[in-house]
């Protein structure tokens, strides 16, 4: 498998293109990413710096004394992480990909701050969003179709 795919940043700001290699991703449960996405973890996919081609610069923060990620100012979408010395590789995130459903998580990064109740949620009750009918309505009201 070796294919070019699309993704960006929410308010479309920032594109890139990468070129995948396989559908293996992972999710990352560090301290860093977690407040970096303000999520639990953060599904991310490695590459290699080389394979993958900004449209528009993304901005960069530094979230530690060793790496930085590219993000968007506009609309505040994380887009991934890299080291800052000694790697040719660079992770993106996942939730940026055009197509984010291809790809699955084989492995779990920094497992000591994994929060366990958020690792299995396959019991929970499921609620469509096109079900939502204030959420509908708003849409509607905007003149505009959801993204799914």
């Amino acid at each position: 498998m070796e294919e070019t795919i699309g993704g960006g940043c929410a308010c479309g700001r920032i594109r890139y293109e990468a070129v995948v290699r396989d559908d293996d991703a992972y999710l990352c449960h560090c301290r860093m990413c977690q407040r970096a996405s303000g999520n639990v973890s953060l599904a991310l996919k490695g590459f290699e710096q080389s394979d993958v081609r900004w449209a528009t610069e993304p901005d960069w923060y530094r979230s530690s004394p060793i790496a930085q990620r590219p993000y968007c100012r506009e609309c505040g979408t994380s887009l991934g992480f890299r080291y800052d010395k000694d790697t040719t590789k660079m992770d993106l995130t996942v939730g940026s990909f055009d197509d984010p459903y291809p790809y699955k998580p084989s492995s779990h990064f920094a497992a000591e701050s994994v929060n366990e109740p958020w690792l299995d949620t396959t019991d929970l009750p499921r609620h469509r969003s096109d079900e939502y009918q204030r959420l509908v309505d708003r849409w509607a009201e905007a003149g505009v179709t959801p993204q799914q």
